[in-house]
């Protein structure tokens, strides 16, 4: 057989680029049939403006996917596997399996890190170990899988990588769900469910501070900052807490 140089230079160029997907498709313990699903969930928006790319190839639809995903099978797994446990305990146990700290610490047992596609500033700024950004991909690599293999499939990740130990994952003082506490706090006291909304965007895209402020029935109960949403809606639950703890007492 003639070598062809060209032919042989595209194999290789192609083996280098799978074989980081290979290697992290056996961290997730998942297999792809389209691969192309992956690359899209590990795809940040900051790259796109090197790659050329739209917006649509980066992950956020995929997280987006992701994120209700997740909470329908968490919601189901724990309502079937902790029929003892009302609506306040069971939503307590959810938002903190489902929450940015949780998230990001299994992404870092799996190194998804070292698989992002960041901008060069990004990289620089540390994105690769970022809460949101890991978080983020997480949800998009589950909404990937959900889209490649369906639920069953979907379901089976999140059972192997996020619903075990669940007493250990709940008690977990470093995972401490503030947004979860108020949530329970508020029904306790018939005051309904808390809002929240983006009050302010400050900062380029690889250093964003979101600022959110949290209301019920229309009233202020406070306000957070943090590098992604997620964190300044903790950090405003939190306040809203303090708040609340001082008024009753």
């Amino acid at each position: 057989m003639k070598f062809k140089p060209a032919r042989f230079i595209r194999n290789l160029l192609f083996g280098l680029k799978v074989q980081p997907l290979r290697d992290l498709e056996a961290r997730l313990g998942y297999r792809f049939t389209n691969s192309a699903l992956l690359v899209e969930a590990l795809t940040h928006r900051s790259s796109l403006k090197e790659t050329g790319k739209e917006r649509n190839s980066s992950y956020e639809r995929l997280e987006f996917l992701g994120d209700a995903v997740l909470g329908l099978v968490v919601s189901r797994y724990l309502f079937k596997n902790f029929p003892n446990k009302d609506e306040g305990e069971l939503t307590k146990i959810k938002a903190t399996l489902v929450s940015e700290a949780n998230l990001s610490r299994k992404a870092k047992l799996i190194s998804l890190g070292r698989f992002l596609y960041l901008s060069s500033d990004e990289e620089k700024s540390g994105g690769k170990s970022r809460h949101s950004i890991l978080s983020d991909s997480y949800e998009a690599i589950l909404g990937a899988i959900f889209l490649d293999g369906g639920i069953i499939e979907a379901e089976k990740f999140i059972q192997s990588h996020l619903l075990k130990n669940i007493k250990e994952t709940s008690e977990d003082k470093s995972l401490h769900n503030y947004k979860g506490e108020l949530l329970e706090f508020l029904q306790a006291k018939a005051e309904g469910i808390p809002k929240y909304d983006i009050l302010e965007e400050e900062g380029p895209d690889h250093q964003k501070i979101f600022t959110v402020g949290v209301f019920s029935r229309n009233r202020k109960l406070g306000t957070g900052s943090g590098a992604s949403k997620k964190e300044a809606e903790q950090n405003a639950a939190k306040m809203a807490l303090e708040g609340l703890d001082k008024n009753s007492g």
